[in-house]
Order: C-alpha cells, then structure tokens, then sequence
C-alpha cells in the first residue's frame, strides 16, 4: 500500500444503454479527463450502468404481480411490479417488516430488494443486479488491462444498508484484477501479540472510498482509485463472493 491514495471521479460517460461498451467508454473518459492510469490503480464501477450496459432493466408495464406482491404492496403503498420483481429476484426472504424487504439474491448477497432499483434509471424500467457481477468484473478488468497496457483492478459497486448502523455505504458485489481481502491473520500487531482474526475487505473499502466522488447525483458512475497498489491485472484474482460468509460461519442466520 502507498503513502498516500487518491479517489479520482472519471466524468463524461453520459446516459449508458444495452450494449454500449463500457471499456471503450471508461477508456475514453478517462483519457479525456487526462486522468494518468498507472499500473495497481484500481477503477471501481457502479453497479447501475453495468446493468444498463448488460441490458438488466425489466419494463415494469410487463410485470404482472403475484397475490402476495399485491398484498404486500397494498398494505405498505408499494408499487406491485417493483414488489414481484423483489420475489422473482430472491432465493430467500430474510424480512418482510415496515415495509421493507431484506432478502437474499442468487448471487448470496444478503440486501434491501433484492438489489431491485429505480433510481437514475427512465421511470418506465427496473434495473436488477447484473446475472454475474464479478464476471462483469472481469470482463471490465480484461479490457481496461488491454486498452492501457497496466496491470489494473475492477471493482463493481453498489450501495447496501447496514445492520445496526444508519446510513448506506458503498459495497463491492463484483471484483477482478486484486486480491478482496487484506489476510493479516498470523502476523503479529505492534505490541508483538499474534493477530487472530484480522482480515480487511478491501474491496468494501475501494467502493466506498470511490462513493465519496460518485454521489448520487452527480452522474458519475465510474472512479479512479490510486495509490493503493491493489490491481494486479490478473483478473482471477477477484471474486466479491469470496466476501461473502458462509451460511455455517453465519452466526445471525
């Protein structure tokens, strides 16, 4: 890890839609910015506009709700389609309380809706959580290594609520191209003890680090993140899921 880290915000990507090229449109961006890419930075992507790029957007005029998402919906003022799509998404509901739905994704991601969302997206339209997020990564990690000839990582973002804390933090749900966790279990702390239990997400940390240039409104879905030496350019390296605890290592389940 360096000195010191700086989160750059890459503007001018503009509205994403299917099939647009992310990595040519980071690249660009990024070379418009006169951002200098140098070999261990680290480009954290928001979830949304790889959903738009991969097509993940449902048209809510085409969701018919179930009898439970009606229920649901009518007794909290929900909107039906969006409640059905949260359903479809799930492989388990962990809450259904107040109005809110925490549930598990098939991808293992424990998270409000399913990762089902509205915003910045055209009001006629859902966007899901993308089919593969650290394939996505990948993808992402092999093209921009590519197109600027360093060793790079990809972390891809999306915004989580967290149990027994206010407020929502920028999580990694997709990641290649870096190592997500910092293992320094077995090392020994300033005073010589031997530490136990200490392993750093890192890749939690790039993606809430990039959130503070992002926003939620300032229309800049992509950043820059430099300094830390993380990428390595191997874009196997990844895997947000191996952030995810094992169900039998779970102990709020």
């Amino acid at each position: 890890m360096g000195a010191g880290v700086q989160v750059l915000a890459v503007p001018g990507l503009g509205e994403i839609a299917a099939g647009d090229d992310l990595i040519a449109l980071i690249a660009n961006a990024s070379s418009a910015a006169a951002l200098a890419v140098d070999g261990g930075d680290v480009f954290v992507v928001t979830q949304k506009i790889v959903s738009k790029a991969e097509g993940a957007l449902i048209e809510l005029a085409g969701v018919v709700p179930s009898e439970e998402a009606r229920r649901w919906a009518d007794h909290w003022q929900k909107d039906a389609r969006l409640i059905e799509l949260v359903l479809r998404q799930s492989v388990r509901i962990v809450r259904m309380e107040r109005g809110v739905i925490i549930s598990e994704t098939r991808h293992g991601l424990i998270c409000a809706n399913a990762g089902v969302d509205t915003s910045n997206v055209d009001g006629r339209f859902a966007a899901l959580l993308p089919a593969d997020p650290d394939a996505s990564a990948r993808s992402l990690c092999r093209g921009l290594v590519a197109r600027f000839s360093v060793p790079l990582g990809v972390v891809v973002s999306d915004t989580f609520g967290r149990p027994w804390r206010e407020g929502q933090v920028n999580v990694a749900i997709g990641a290649a191209g870096l190592m997500p966790m910092t293992d320094y279990r077995g090392q020994t702390d300033s005073f010589g003890r031997e530490l136990t239990a200490s392993a750093i997400a890192v890749a939690d940390e790039l993606a809430a680090a990039a959130e503070l240039v992002m926003g939620k409104t300032s229309r800049i879905p992509v950043a820059l993140v430099k300094g830390t030496g993380l990428g390595t350019g191997r874009e196997r390296d990844g895997s947000a899921r191996a952030l995810i605890r094992r169900a039998e290592e779970d102990m709020f389940r």
